[in-house]
């Protein structure tokens, strides 16, 4: 069903999660503010003003398989992060946005200059000529894995492991590896090597070179410790110390198996446990409040980065970025001189808003984020500011 985009931001986290159906309301993991119920209700009942549609806009879309709410956004609206605004103007009948399914026909209806959302499904009519009857149907069911997704996860999903940033530099003292299988020095996938530390029950582990340390812009203060991504191992048989028969300690180091090389293992590299991860908590929504910082650094060995590319920013948990956060990236104005008068005289020309980031990773004081769009290269330095 096509939709619409409106200029109210707040109503992104609110649309989300928003439901009348018990269930729903009772397993929806994102808590939903007062202020963002009121904008929601606001536009689920008047709708958008048609000035607000995309030029293109088509008056239906069929979902196709593939299809995720950001692609069919990107059809309806021109900012495809506001996708939750596509439920915002329904919220009666589509009582959860993420229960849309291949098949299912999106309608734009437009009525005294404002566009509103249905879900329909032709019913009958399978020769050419026959009319096609419409009518809305609402869907509720569990979660089903054949439900098109809220963003194009492969975006993200080849940085979720990359991009880790540590509080301490506790990869210090991590287990490391201290020797490789029949002498080799660098090590793939499937190759056996030998670690020591502790371990802490864990089996999975990421592999990791050593940590760079992440600096604020601003204050220089450290925000954490960047760590190169090296690939992923298994622990296959622990290690231990044991007493030979003379009394001496001999000292057999931990057996891992290395399960993926984005780089190759070498001797020093450092395991940590894998966390789980839950994709799920990936929803574009505006930030609540102002909010405002700069890029700490570009993820890699890059000065300047580009679209599809991540940043670390100098703003975390403890200042209110969240998963899914949309902020707008800025570019200074340049310094230039004013020749149109008899004296020449030095000024700073405005800001300008150049690009869009999705946060996907958060931690105490740095998080990660996408940049989705951009017209310039972004360095580090640069600012960003809630959309």
């Amino acid at each position: 069903m096509p939709a619409a985009r409106t200029a109210h931001l707040p109503v992104l986290a609110a649309c989300l999660a928003l439901a009348t159906a018990s269930a729903w309301a009772q397993t929806s993991p994102y808590p939903i503010t007062p202020e963002q119920r009121r904008v929601a209700d606001q536009v689920a009942g008047a709708g958008v003003p048609l000035a607000e549609l995309a030029p293109d806009a088509p008056d239906s879309h069929t979902v196709q398989a593939g299809d995720t709410l950001w692609d069919i956004s990107k059809i309806f609206l021109r900012s495809p992060w506001r996708w939750p605004e596509l439920w915002g103007m329904n919220r009666e009948q589509i009582r959860n946005p993420h229960l849309i399914y291949p098949g299912q026909v999106l309608l734009l209806v437009k009525i005294d200059g404002r566009a509103r959302l249905q879900l329909a499904q032709g019913v009958s009519g399978n020769t050419a000529g026959d009319a096609v009857k419409l009518r809305p149907q609402m869907r509720i069911a569990a979660l089903d894995s054949n439900a098109i997704t809220a963003i194009p996860l492969h975006l993200i999903q080849p940085f979720l492991t990359d991009a880790v940033v540590f509080e301490t530099d506790q990869l210090a003292t991590a287990p490391r590896v201290v020797a490789a299988q029949e002498g080799h020095v660098l090590l793939g996938r499937g190759d056996l090597a030998y670690a020591r530390g502790d371990f802490g029950g864990a089996t999975d582990f990421r592999v990791f070179r050593t940590a760079r340390t992440l600096r604020d812009p601003a204050t220089n203060e450290i925000l954490g410790y960047e760590a190169p991504y090296v690939g992923t191992a298994e622990l296959i048989r622990p290690g231990e110390d044991r007493t030979t028969a003379d009394g001496k300690t001999e000292i057999v180091p931990a057996t891992v198996r290395i399960q993926q090389a984005k780089q190759e293992v070498g001797i020093g590299d450092r395991l940590a446990p894998a966390p789980q991860r839950n994709l799920e908590r990936y929803v574009p929504h505006a930030p609540d409040q102002p909010m405002a910082g700069q890029i700490a650094a570009i993820y890699g060995d890059a000065l300047n980065a580009g679209q599809n590319q991540i940043v670390a920013l100098n703003r975390g948990k403890r200042d209110g970025v969240e998963r899914g956060h949309v902020l707008a990236l800025w570019r200074d104005g340049a310094a230039v001189v004013d020749k149109t008068q008899d004296r020449a005289q030095a000024i700073k020309l405005p800001d300008e808003r150049h690009g869009v980031l999705f946060v996907f990773e958060v931690y105490e004081r740095v998080s990660y984020a996408l940049i989705i769009s951009v017209k310039d290269p972004v360095k580090a330095g640069d600012r960003f500011t809630q959309p």
